[in-house]
């Protein structure tokens, strides 16, 4: 058998054929009942070779990223963000916005179309909101597969960031109990011949202290002293344990429980694994070089003399690389109708920045015309994180802005009853009330000027769900285009697939080939206080901000050690422009209260937390996964929405 050629032709692109049901039936009875392509299919479709992925079954395949060294000199297509107005708790159909467009894009334009999307988290799957495939009938699929373990990606990362923790409990305990040279003999044994030998980790150690000397025998005792003691301040320790699970009692626990390790106890807690800085990394990097490089600068406290302590100091970065060298590689997917898919990351956008990778990103634009991606939550949040830190550290700069709406959400913002998941909709949802929904237009006229503010046009797509009237969508629209939005177009992709986002790929065509005037919200060289008072006045509208003593400390400290001029990633609510989720519409007259700031060295940004913001979330009364289960006859998955 030969080898298949390296760059083989795109074959023509045959889309999936659809046939929409009245009533539109539940996600995973649509997604069972498709029709997928053989993973080699796509691949053929899209222009790479055998030799350039590796196969996971039949309809999923990692995309090696060599494949970018190939296809450097391919001018990329066009590229489109898809964000929102504020969500309520259902969410405003995002990414199955984002799923249409591409299908409407691939299937009904004859575009060339690739969809980049994040991979979603078990928290939420099995919590309240659901999965991020899609819905109804613009899903990816396996939507099973999407939605749980998929290639593993987020096992990796829960494995490489826990590794780090136990590595940092690991020192300290040792350096506890040890003398230096009981220590140093530990860490550099002799090998077979007797002779000692510094490992590339400690070799990396050896030159960030100074130390010239690179046989271990040649070291002073003063030498040996710095090389081993690191000294880490435990109550610095910013690095926690994360675990894919919404677990409310790990927030905050004490370890050192155990018969031997007594006297270093100290406390700590569990975040997701979704706002790992690990996680972050595998967003922004660009390579596996630049992923080992960013792992050692991770830092994860100081020393009691107020040094950075990071990973490299530790001597795990490099294996922590060795956890994830397979994570780096995109997964392969499609769509219901047969659209190419790179499943990549999976950063929260209220913890972390949310957006899915850069390397995804880059493949997908040398192989498609145009490429769909989203940023988490509102514009506020994601959106401004996907500008003022992916770009940044990309250089891809967006065409067209994609804004979704809801008339659901505008009534929720104009004043109408809670809305809550689980719960059915008050009839102000479900009857026209034109009144409510002109209430709370401002809502969406804020995040249209917000995205204008970075200098790239609008398209607003009103999400249309069954109990919208034509006077309310239509209400929508004409807002919208007052607002500044270079088009608005009511779009039913959820029940018609891509056919009912035509109007919408239409309008992203034509945008995007509007000139653009990108810039960003601030520049780097200015103090860590001025760039989070601009997010907050600017994008959130906040009269100023507070800073709690542990901010202003981390301010303080973060600016002594030098990294004053990084990006902020502001970890605030998704459920209002402000800090307060009870807040709707557009607040005014509020403060934004920042309770402490931390630090993601390796990822290249800050991240002030906003008031009460937590990174466990929490399982409801009725979590999601009371309805999931396996047909005993069919094997088949079943209650996974």
């Amino acid at each position: 058998m030969t080898t298949p050629k390296i760059g083989a032709e795109k074959k023509p692109f045959k889309p999936t054929p659809i046939k929409p049901l009245v009533p539109v039936p539940s996600d995973i009875e649509i997604a069972q009942a498709a029709t997928l392509k053989p993973i080699t299919q796509v691949i053929d479709e899209i222009g790479l070779s055998i030799a350039e992925v590796e196969l996971h079954g039949e309809y999923k395949a990692k995309v090696r990223l060599e494949v970018l060294e190939r296809l450097k000199d391919i001018p990329d297509g066009k590229y489109v963000d898809v964000t929102a107005i504020t969500p309520t708790p259902l969410g405003e159909g995002k990414s199955t916005t984002m799923v249409g467009l591409s299908q409407s894009l691939g299937a009904h334009l004859g575009k060339r179309v690739f969809t980049c999307i994040r991979q979603p988290s078990q928290g939420p799957t099995f919590g309240i909101k659901g999965g991020a495939a899609g819905g109804g009938y613009s899903q990816v699929i396996p939507m099973e597969d999407f939605n749980l373990h998929l290639t593993g990606d987020i096992h990796a990362i829960t494995a490489a960031n826990n590794l780090m923790a136990a590595a940092i409990d690991t020192r300290m305990f040792h350096e506890s109990r040890q003398t230096d040279e009981a220590l140093f003999r530990r860490l550099c044994p002799p090998d077979k011949d007797g002779k000692r030998k510094f490992s590339p980790a400690m070799l990396r150690r050896l030159q960030k202290l100074g130390i010239e000397h690179t046989d271990p025998n040649d070291l002073s005792e003063d030498e040996i002293s710095r090389f081993v003691r690191l000294d880490i301040d435990p109550d610095s320790i910013t690095w926690r344990r994360v675990v894919d699970i919404n677990d409310r009692f790990l927030r905050g626990i004490t370890i050192g429980q155990g018969p031997k390790e007594k006297g270093v106890t100290r406390e700590t807690g569990y975040d997701i694994t979704v706002a790992s800085e690990v996680m972050a990394i595998l967003a922004l990097t660009t390579d596996l070089a630049d992923m080992r490089e960013r792992f050692g600068r991770i830092v994860i406290g100081t020393s009691r003399a107020g040094e950075p302590i990071t990973a490299e100091d530790i001597g795990v970065a490099g294996a922590m690389t060795v956890l994830m060298k397979d994570a780096i590689k995109p997964t392969l997917m499609q769509t219901l109708e047969g659209t190419p898919v790179f499943v990549h990351a999976g950063p929260f956008a209220n913890i972390a920045h949310g957006n899915s990778s850069i390397v995804a990103d880059k493949i997908a634009l040398k192989l498609a015309d145009y490429v769909v991606t989203e940023s988490g939550f509102g514009a506020d949040i994601g959106m401004e994180k996907f500008f003022d830190i992916k770009c940044r550290y990309s250089g891809l700069i967006p065409n067209v802005v994609v804004l979704v709406a809801t008339v659901r959400a505008l009534k929720m913002h104009g004043g109408g009853p809670k809305v809550a998941a689980g719960k059915p909709l008050d009839a102000a949802y479900t009857e026209e009330n034109l009144d409510l929904l002109r209430a709370g237009m401002g809502n969406m006229e804020t995040h249209i000027k917000n995205a204008l503010r970075f200098g790239i046009p609008v398209v607003v797509a009103v999400n249309s769900f069954k109990d919208d009237t034509p006077a309310e969508v239509e209400l929508v629209r004409q807002a919208a285009l007052e607002a500044g939005a270079e088009d608005a177009v009511v779009s039913r992709h959820w029940m018609e697939g891509g056919a009912g986002a035509v109007a919408l790929a239409e309008a992203v065509v034509k945008t995007a080939e509007r000139p653009s005037d990108f810039k960003f919200l601030y520049p780097l060289d200015i103090p860590i206080k001025e760039k989070i008072e601009i997010i907050c006045k600017k994008i959130y509208g906040a009269d100023g901000v507070d800073y709690e003593p542990e901010a202003e400390e981390k301010v303080k400290l973060y600016t002594r050690l030098g990294y004053d001029n990084l990006p902020m990633c502001m970890a605030k609510t998704h459920l209002s422009l402000s800090h307060d989720p009870s807040l709707k519409g557009v607040p005014k007259g509020f403060r934004v209260p920042i309770r402490d700031i931390r630090a993601s060295v390796g990822a290249g940004f800050l991240y002030p937390l906003v008031g009460a913001m937590s990174t466990m979330p929490g399982l409801p009364t009725r979590p999601a996964y009371y309805d999931v289960d396996l047909d005993p006859e069919t094997g088949q998955v079943v209650g996974l929405f």
